[in-house]
């Protein structure tokens, strides 16, 4: 995919529509930057591609990230939850710019593994501001994190406790107790987890072996659908924190994991704000973190979203590469219409779309193009053409990716425009949480590439203006381009 980040940069006209297409500024990562919509940066780019004419990939698949929108749920979660410090979940979506963006605003990192502990240490952030969020690690992971002086892990059993003292023993530890994650996408509690019978055990052989628990972490697993299941877990967490405190320990960090969404995070913060009030009363909230009284070093709450941060961030364009017809119009069982069409695009399961498989997303399509002529409106559910438009009748047909797997089908069954041709272009929003992390090449398959933009020029929260100063005062280095 041939992005204008490839030209040469050029000052911008004075049209507000034509500056979508130069970038606006530029990282010290070298990343470029624009201004305008999503809708405005996929136009921009789509009048680059010539499909007819382009190089071998020049039509692939891309996502548009908008900065913005990440910003605007960094200031949603401080109004929401002031006291609670975020630390992202790096394995959710580690792309360069929402890594260093997140650092500029102050966030900590959830790492799941060395790699992703050296990405971060890489961005210049402190070792202080990291948890090493995996009660199960290979030995030689948490030497490396020894060296790497991360003070702060978590742990459910016996043999990590033997581990760390062996090799990492002025670590401080926390406790990750098992909560019920039946309401989540995807549930965690199946391989980690202590259960609550098992803390006073796994409590007492840590302070045989001298190593210091600090507190206690949960995860109601990832997308939980039901706020209440947080209620559930801070009060066994709470029950953890006595346990403890029977057993000589006084632990100051509460961990609340990850399980946010956008749609339901204004309800699960008020959710766990009122089961911290209720299950922690002795608690005096401060700035960045809070107390309880009676504890020298006071209590943190921290938490780890990934997908809270990155999902509305992404949208993924693909490029309709192939079509097949059938004459055969049948009804299948329940009278369910049979696909008429089959539509095959340049991007699938083994690329972004393994979310389907191992995050158990349901994705649906908004048409861009038809007969190549842009015709998105990103205020339509989808498939995203207004009725009464050039895109005539729906038929029902089916989406499949590139590669040569029967598997790698994106849907069986929905509806497109039947002038929807190869050629044409499909947008699919809500792509930013486990997509790009776990793309593949396979069959030599490039995978999408990434575009930035600081959304439109509007005010308030994500107003352009507002990230970059936001970033440059945190010090981030970020030129500002010629305008």
């Amino acid at each position: 995919m041939s992005f204008a980040s490839a030209r040469v940069l050029t000052p911008p006209p004075d049209d507000a529509e034509e500056r979508v297409r130069f970038p606006v500024a530029k990282t010290c990562l070298g990343d470029e930057i624009f201004s305008g919509t999503t809708a405005q940066q996929l136009r921009a780019v789509l009048d680059e591609v010539d499909v007819d004419q382009c190089d071998a990939d020049g039509e692939n698949a891309f996502f548009i990230a908008d900065l913005a929108q990440i910003y605007r749920q960094y200031m949603q979660w401080r109004r929401e939850l002031p006291h609670i410090i975020p630390f992202y979940a790096v394995k959710c979506n580690p792309e360069p710019m929402v890594l260093q963006l997140l650092a500029a605003l102050g966030t900590g990192f959830d790492c799941a593994s060395n790699g992703e502990i050296q990405t971060i240490l890489d961005h210049g952030v402190q070792p202080s501001r990291i948890i090493y969020a995996n009660p199960c690690k290979a030995s030689s992971f948490v030497r490396r994190a020894a060296s790497q002086n991360i003070g702060l892990t978590t742990f459910d059993n016996f043999d990590e406790l033997d581990k760390m003292k062996r090799y990492h023993p002025t670590c401080k530890l926390v406790l990750r107790v098992l909560t019920d994650d039946s309401k989540s996408v995807c549930q965690l509690g199946i391989k980690f987890g202590a259960p609550l019978k098992d803390a006073p055990r796994l409590l007492a052989r840590a302070k045989e072996l001298d190593l210091d628990v600090v507190g206690v972490s949960f995860h109601v697993g990832s997308g939980c659908t039901d706020p209440e299941a947080f209620r559930d877990a801070v009060l066994r967490a709470r029950r953890a924190f006595d346990m403890g405190a029977e057993l000589g320990y006084q632990f100051d960090l509460l961990d609340v994991g990850g399980g946010f969404e956008h749609d339901n995070f204004a309800a699960i913060a008020a959710v766990l704000r009122s089961a911290i009030a209720d299950y922690f009363p002795d608690e005096q909230f401060a700035p960045g973190g809070s107390r309880v009284a009676g504890l020298p070093n006071g209590l943190r709450i921290i938490a780890e979203p990934g997908r809270y941060f990155v999902q509305r961030a992404f949208s993924l364009a693909t490029n309709i590469i192939a079509r097949r017809v059938s004459d055969a119009h049948e009804d299948v069982a329940g009278g369910e219409a049979k696909p008429e069409a089959m539509y095959y695009q340049n991007d699938g399961t083994y690329g972004a779309f393994n979310c389907i498989i191992f995050d158990h997303q349901h994705v649906q399509p908004k048409v861009l193009t038809l007969d190549r002529a842009f015709v998105y409106r990103d205020d339509l559910p989808a498939p995203g053409v207004a009725p009464g438009t050039r895109a005539g009748d729906l038929w029902p047909c089916s989406v499949w990716g590139p590669t040569c797997d029967s598997m790698d089908c994106i849907l069986r069954l929905t509806h497109l425009p039947r002038t929807l041709n190869v050629g044409d272009w499909l947008v699919y929003e809500g792509m930013g949480a486990y997509t790009l992390c776990a793309a593949s090449n396979f069959n030599g398959l490039e995978a999408a590439r990434v575009r930035y933009t600081l959304g439109a020029d509007t005010t308030g929260d994500g107003a352009p203006e507002v990230v970059l100063a936001r970033l440059r005062a945190a010090g981030m280095a970020v030129d500002a381009m010629d305008s």
